[in-house]
């Protein structure tokens, strides 16, 4: 991961962690009360992790695809 946005500490967040960070992100920002510029931090680093989970996601259907093409990996 090379993006600005996910280089750092969070290229090793797992996708597990990932997202369940991003599920505590989204419960702040629907439970309101955070000031406006809160909110818009919040707001980015929910969009990094989804991107982070994204990422995962990718990688694993690949790896699917990849295993499905290969009869000798089956």
């Amino acid at each position: 991961m090379t993006d600005e946005k996910t280089s750092g500490p969070d290229e090793r967040l797992s996708y597990e962690q990932a997202r369940a960070e991003l599920a505590s992100v989204v419960e702040r920002l629907e439970a309101g009360g955070t000031s406006l510029e809160e909110s818009l931090a919040l707001w980015e680093r929910g969009e990094a992790l989804a991107v982070i989970c994204q990422r995962w996601l990718d990688g694993a259907r690949a790896r699917i695809d990849a295993a499905r093409q290969d009869p000798a990996a089956g």
